[in-house]
């Protein structure tokens, strides 16, 4: 069975092709700067059409009937969806609805569901929702202590992000440590310009960083994280600041970014504090130590852990950052207790799901 996976953004698209049921990566690549100007592509439509004339041209398909699912990834499925679905008209209208929740993402996971089902008609399609892992934490630790009303009329709720990639981890750590996953207490911690970190309890999400948006949790390339909502209120209304611009503020010019004053990459950040730059030490304790408290807390909240597992560009690539942060956890917990890198790879495990929700159709 041969799984297209598609991850569209509002001006790219990237994608993976693989066979299953061992899901071997058979082509992977992206398309950028989509519908901007002087850009050849315009249109989510137009790279679907290139992405498999590239398929075929490369051989990795001999004709677009080879291919059997096309998964997508899906930033925001709201409370409707705890799992991968079939897309039909009725998962297209929720995605939809969604989008109030994630107006950057949805609309652009939706553009690229509606160019594949334009160009491979009726080709099985099928959603996997970053927010559908976290649909197990219990209502204590997603709900926010506003009044009751904001929650149900307008969702207002923890929801978290990156579910793809945390639930891969864990599965990858259980797999490691040849252990069921249904008998562990995991903490993930996806690292990269966007951050978050997840308690795992017998396979299921109990708790995670990011909240009703990306934006809460720890702190990130560009966005400020975890900040009294007082903060917000105070500089809006000395800075002479409208919503949208405080909203600029807090998501593309603070975390990293917004205290070093250098950039949001940690690799440009690690090579000014080694000549001496006291804002880009500044930015990295920081970062490691909100790292530090999030594991400490999840800890508390699994009753012990038997794995911290690193994952993204940060978490796989910053050796001295997970080395800190490890110390830390190893000062606190058993021996028995691993602390292991993991690359994540959440393609394969929308690959993956695609396979098994069309195969368990059939």
């Amino acid at each position: 069975m041969k799984i297209l996976v598609v991850n569209c953004g509002s001006s790219s698209l990237k994608y993976k092709l693989f066979e299953c049921p061992k899901c071997e990566l058979l082509s992977k690549g992206s398309i950028e700067k989509i519908g901007e100007k002087n850009s050849s592509v315009q249109t989510h439509t137009e790279g679907v059409k290139l992405v498999l004339e590239k398929l075929i041209k490369e051989k990795a398909l001999d004709s677009v009937d080879e291919i059997n699912a096309v998964g997508h990834r899906v930033v925001h499925g709201g409370e409707v969806f705890h799992k991968p679905h079939i897309i039909d008209e009725k998962v297209i209208a929720e995605i939809k609805k969604c989008a109030k929740f994630a107006p950057l993402h949805n609309p652009a996971n939706l553009a690229g569901i509606m160019a594949c089902k334009k160009i491979l008609h009726n080709i099985r399609q099928v959603a996997v929702f970053d927010t559908a892992f976290h649909q197990t934490i219990p209502d204590y630790a997603y709900m926010y202590a506003l009044p009751m009303k904001y929650y149900k009329k307008h969702g207002v709720r923890r929801y978290g992000f990156h579910g793809t990639s945390h639930s891969y981890l864990a599965d990858e750590a259980a797999r490691i440590m040849d252990l069921p996953l249904n008998k562990l207490k995991l903490i993930t911690c996806h690292l990269g310009n966007g951050c978050s970190i997840t308690a795992i309890d017998k396979g299921k999400s109990i708790d995670t960083s990011m909240g009703f948006t990306p934006l809460e949790g720890l702190i990130m390339g560009t966005r400020a994280g975890d900040i009294d909502p007082a903060v917000l209120f105070y500089v809006m209304e000395r800075e002479k600041l409208s919503p949208e611009k405080m909203d600029e503020v807090m998501n593309r010019k603070s975390g990293l970014l917004g205290i070093s004053g250098i950039s949001n990459d940690m690799r440009e950040i690690q090579a000014a504090k080694a000549e001496g730059d006291e804002r880009a030490r500044l930015a990295i304790d920081m970062f490691t130590y909100r790292i530090k408290k999030y594991i400490g807390a999840y800890m508390m909240a699994l009753g012990g852990v038997d794995a911290v597992c690193f994952s993204g560009g940060i978490g796989e690539n910053d050796i001295k950052i997970v080395n800190d942060i490890k110390k830390s956890v190893m000062a606190v917990v058993s021996d028995k207790t691993k602390v292991m890198v993991i690359p994540t790879d959440e393609e394969l495990m929308i690959a993956k799901l695609t396979s098994e929700i069309v195969e368990g159709e059939k």
